[in-house]
């Protein structure tokens, strides 16, 4: 790669290097494993960003790398462990404590879903792509598409719903 492809290369990833890794942390509820996916991604983005900087829509592309990388590590069998001595996370004060119990809410109600369909919701609706987009995103049909995002947000739903009469709440 000559210079002038390593400064593009530099500027994109420094530009998305924050969203994408918060895109990561929605699909894998982890930072420390987000901050690898996102290693793992901009490493391979490195790679082929002659052939990747040509693309019409180098973003999608490049969060569709994120999200395989995320579907390829949760294949791997010691991604199958669960933690069981984790420290909490600190509290953003700056948020007041019913906007963070939503939040959280939404991570668990999130990590219920499957990957593909977590994936899904998570692309169409955090990352506000749209249909097309997310389907090339995920290298699947925009029907696929159309419907785990139906279900994923009827699945939420239903889940928040449950949720909400376990704890005694209107939903």
């Amino acid at each position: 790669m000559n210079r002038a492809d390593e400064d593009d290369y530099r500027q994109f990833v420094s530009a998305r290097l924050e969203p994408l890794r918060i895109t990561a942390y929605l699909l894998c509820r982890d930072w420390h494993t987000a901050d690898d996916l996102v290693s793992i991604t901009i490493g391979k983005l490195y790679q082929h960003w002659r052939r990747v900087r040509t693309m019409e829509h180098v973003d999608a592309y490049v969060r569709g790398m994120l999200t395989n990388a995320w579907l390829d590590e949760r294949r791997r069998p010691w991604r199958r462990e669960k933690v069981t001595d984790e420290l909490p996370e600190q509290a953003d004060v700056a948020l007041p404590q019913a906007a963070l119990a939503d939040r959280e809410l939404l991570l668990d109600l999130l990590a219920q879903l499957s990957p593909r369909r977590r994936a899904v919701v998570v692309l169409r609706f955090y990352c506000d792509l749209s249909v097309e987009e997310t389907a090339r995103a995920l290298g699947i049909s925009a029907g696929t598409v159309k419907s785990q995002a139906a279900r994923g947000l009827e699945s939420l739903r239903t889940l928040a719903t449950v949720d909400a009469a376990l704890r005694g709440e209107d939903a």
